[in-house]
């Protein structure tokens, strides 16, 4: 699983729960494990084991019957640990360089493992394989599993993204279990505990599924709220010829202090549970959105979409939504509606990277652009005013500057970002790619799964992007700022 937040290291080796002695290797228990990394700073450049977690959870009963974690000394503290690594999961260097090398602790390390059933989080693609690589190093077989649970595919299908991007700290955010400390042992518990809740959720769902259902939810909230004389807080269905994405920008959200809208209750209903029903409809309908939606790639733009010059600052303000009590949603809305920009003739300055890698080993896929001077100066503005907001609601994670500037006469760029949809082992840009023909015609390019060289090669350094895009507000492991996700692209021809 991936590194984590500032906390304070673990203690070598914990001993199992009211001094009892781990079960014997190859046991019927399952071993629930997460490991913390260092953060790769450079191409080729590979992980460095700092932390290892386990505990043994009875199958039967779901309760932990041992545990194990250890800090583990890399070869080489100063460079392996940097201060990227230390801002993710709080591991210094002078932590680890007291703890014993993996050599050491690789014998219980093994016991734990092998012949059990593994479980965590994206242990499949990172996990796993920190811990074969950390026992080739020394030269030894690895444990061996006799079954794999890795919950994050597992949830995403059975449980569906109700929780976003199913990361463990969106599902603990989700269920209100606090905030995920990047630390292995705590990282594990967490996870049995989000296993426990999904597996709840689900097991009411389909012991009432005529009442539990996500459209049932809806539909009794609408009804309710409409009951104690609300403004209603509709869901809009998209008409038959809409665009699917026009949905979300005309969905209800609701103010950050929960004020019912202008001529709202009248009636004598309770308004906290007008609140609850208008906010359950704006949540639910989040779970619901589909990201893979696209947009007629044929048109000449999205309705929606505003150019620059289009945009009045003035009009711009960042509205603040409870997620009842799992924290809070903060997006810039201009007018009223989600802000929602477009630009033409955009210049290439980088183009797709294959540098920089996700957890999972893929490629982080974004472009930086030079913008003109009046899109510079509408994201500066929604900067300063999202980072004033995140500093008033009490944030202490570091803002990064949305808008960059470079060269003697300090060109103004940005970074768009190209979101991926995973799905088993392939993944899928969810941006809709298009190529103009000096023509003047338009052709939406067909990606069956990413390939980082293809879009590099497309995206080239002084080519011409006309981009639309959305603007998202995130603060996450620490960082804070506004994120430009891409929608359309279309790539000029030379």
């Amino acid at each position: 699983m991936a590194t984590p937040s500032g906390s304070s290291p673990a203690p070598a080796p914990a001993a199992a729960p009211e001094g009892s002695a781990p079960p014997a290797a190859g046991g019927p228990e399952i071993a629930f494990f997460d490991v913390e990394t260092s953060v790769p700073q450079r191409a080729g450049q590979g992980y460095a084991l700092l932390e290892f977690g386990a505990i043994l959870v009875c199958p039967r009963r779901l309760v932990e019957v041992a545990s194990y974690a250890t800090l583990v000394r890399p070869a080489d503290p100063a460079s392996a640990v940097s201060a990227a690594s230390v801002r993710c999961n709080g591991i210094t260097r002078d932590a680890v360089s007291g703890a014993p090398p993996f050599r050491d602790v690789a014998d219980a390390v093994y016991d734990l493992l092998n012949g059990r059933v593994w479980a965590g989080h994206n242990i499949v693609r990172f996990d796993s394989a920190r811990i074969r690589e950390a026992f080739a190093e020394i030269g030894r077989p690895p444990p061996e599993p006799k079954g794999l649970i890795d919950t994050l595919p597992l949830l995403t299908q059975r449980f569906g993204r109700r929780a976003g991007d199913m990361k463990m700290a969106s599902l603990a955010n989700y269920f209100g279990l606090g905030k995920q400390r990047h630390r292995s042992l705590d990282d594990v518990r967490m996870n049995l505990e989000v296993l426990k809740y999904c597996a709840t959720v689900l097991f009411l769902e389909a012991s009432l599924p005529e009442v539990l259902t996500v459209e049932n939810l809806v539909e009794r909230a609408i009804t309710r709220s409409r009951a104690n004389g609300d403004a209603s807080p509709e869901v809009p269905k998209p008409e038959a010829n809409s665009s699917p994405d026009s949905s979300k920008r005309q969905r209800t959200v609701c103010s950050a202090d929960g004020a019912l809208p202008e001529g709202g209750n009248q009636g004598t209903g309770d308004p906290s549970t007008s609140r609850e029903s208008a906010e359950l409809v704006s949540h639910i309908e989040e779970m619901k959105l589909d990201t893979t939606t696209q947009m007629d790639a044929s048109s000449s733009g999205y309705s929606g979409f505003l150019e620059p010059d289009d945009i009045s600052t003035e009009c711009i303000k960042i509205s603040v939504a409870p997620l009842h009590q799992f924290g809070r949603r903060a997006s810039i809305q201009h007018k009223d509606n989600p802000l929602h920009l477009c630009s033409a003739g955009l210049k290439v300055q980088f183009g797709v990277s294959t540098k920089f890698l996700d957890n999972a080993g893929r490629p982080k896929l974004n472009i930086v652009v030079d913008i003109p001077e009046n899109l510079s100066k509408v994201l500066e503005f929604c900067d300063d005013l999202a980072r004033r907001s995140s500093q008033e609601s009490g944030s202490t994670s570091e803002w990064r500057p949305l808008v960059k500037k470079y060269g003697y006469v300090n060109r103004p760029t940005v970074r768009l970002n190209i979101p991926t949809i995973v799905s088993g082992d392939s993944a899928i840009c969810s941006t809709d790619i298009c190529q103009k023909e000096p023509s003047g015609n338009t052709q939406k390019l067909v990606f069956n799964n990413v390939d980082a060289t293809k879009l590099d090669s497309l995206f080239v350094r002084g080519s011409k992007v006309d981009a639309f895009f959305s603007l998202e507000v995130y603060d996450y492991q620490q960082n804070a700022g506004v994120r430009l996700v891409a929608k359309r692209l279309v790539v000029h021809s030379n």
